[in-house]
């Protein structure tokens, strides 16, 4: 076995930090309502908006919707298109403690 790094312990990896806590700070980023609804209405038929907001589900939904869509004559782009739209317009005119003002985490947006 090779010489551990300095600081790791002889056992391997678990017990690395001494405290258990990680050596970076998590702390919540907020995303901001502008930014969520403007990708939304711009790039919401890629789903766009939805993985800013964490929301990954639907933005998979929405880009399979426009990829997969085009087979079939445009339909599915068009629907997406119309759902990124309706989706911007409701996070942008969300008021606070509204489904439409929180992210995937819950977390408020910032106005």
């Amino acid at each position: 076995m090779p010489w551990p790094y300095p600081g790791m312990p002889q056992g391997g990896y678990p017990g690395a930090m001494p405290s258990g806590r990680s050596p970076y700070p998590i702390s919540p980023t907020p995303h901001s309502k502008l930014a969520a609804g403007l990708l939304s209405i711009f790039l919401g038929c890629f789903g766009v908006g939805n993985f800013y907001l964490g929301r990954t589900g639907r933005g998979v939904a929405q880009l399979m919707l426009t990829l997969i869509g085009f087979l079939f004559f445009f339909i599915g782009p068009t629907i997406a298109i119309i759902w990124g739209l309706i989706e911007g317009i409701l996070i942008l005119s969300s008021s606070t403690g509204s489904f439409w003002h929180r992210d995937a985490r819950g977390w408020e947006l910032t106005d």
